[in-house]
């Protein structure tokens, strides 16, 4: 699916007793300094005289909450961010609040989505020096190096949550030159059983054909190849309510630069 996380959002975050005591310490902050400014009259018919709420729903304190705008801290200078113009509302526990960009579980989970932090993608290789026309390079990823990784968004005392679970699936490697070859041909390695990808280079393999790897085919002269490396993640949610999907994979490349010579010497 394709998800862009909001801008800004509206979440509960007042409980009745809390928000009256706020508002009416800023109604008494205004007096103080000799005015009120425009529209306070407006806004206390609001939330305190009954149109439509009574006494900032205090009679309610314990059956819901108060829900404001808030933008998100990623993305607060967006002029999105400033298109949640609605005043605070209230909504009973357990109730759906029925307005567009209100927080649910799929937000939550983009929000985890955009915070995911995955490891860089430092590859192994030999030979780790220089490669040789014509001989493969083997290239891995340790199964210790990449673990799925977690992250957990949530709104306290609302229930609401989301866990999005980052997992490795892939290399793709680019030689970075037309005259190379990559091992498999597709330059696709899948991650193995043991979540590591391809299989580290030891002696006597020099004969065998690597499981991920590239063969170059010209030498790289008094420079170098740009080896580029991407790993793919997979990227899933799951959130209270049972609700769960799929998020946007992410893809993170390095680049080695890889010499290549001519001569035909292999460790074996």
């Amino acid at each position: 699916m394709d998800w862009e996380p909001p801008a800004c959002w509206y979440e509960p975050y007042w409980k009745a007793k809390d928000f009256k005591t706020f508002n009416e310490a800023k109604w008494s902050m205004y007096e103080s300094a000799g005015g009120e400014p425009e529209g306070i009259a407006d806004v206390q018919a609001r939330y305190k005289k009954g149109h439509p709420y009574k006494d900032f729903n205090v009679a309610k304190n314990d059956e819901g909450m108060w829900w404001v705008a808030v933008k998100n801290p990623e993305m607060k200078d967006d002029p999105a961010a400033k298109t949640c113009t609605r005043d605070p509302f209230w909504v009973d526990n357990g109730e759906n609040p029925g307005v567009p960009q209100a927080i649910d579980t799929e937000t939550l989970a983009g929000l985890a989505h955009q915070r995911t932090v995955v490891p860089p993608t430092d590859i192994s290789m030999a030979p780790n020096g220089k490669s040789t026309v014509n001989a493969p390079t083997w290239v891995w990823l340790d199964k210790g190096a990449f673990k799925p990784v977690s992250i957990t968004a949530s709104l306290p005392g609302t229930g609401l949550w989301a866990t999005t679970t980052a997992k490795p699936v892939s290399l793709h490697l680019e030689p970075g030159t037309a005259d190379a070859e990559t091992l498999p041909a597709s330059g696709e390695c899948l991650i193995n059983d043991d979540g590591s990808i391809g299989e580290p280079y030891a002696r006597g393999k020099g004969e065998l054909t690597p499981p991920c790897g590239v063969r170059y085919l010209r030498s790289s002269g008094d420079g170098t190849y740009g080896l580029e490396a991407t790993l793919t993640w997979e990227i899933a949610w799951e959130g209270a309510g049972g609700t769960g999907g799929d998020l946007p994979n992410g893809t993170f490349a390095t680049t080695t630069q890889v010499p290549v010579q001519e001569i035909q010497s292999v460790n074996r």
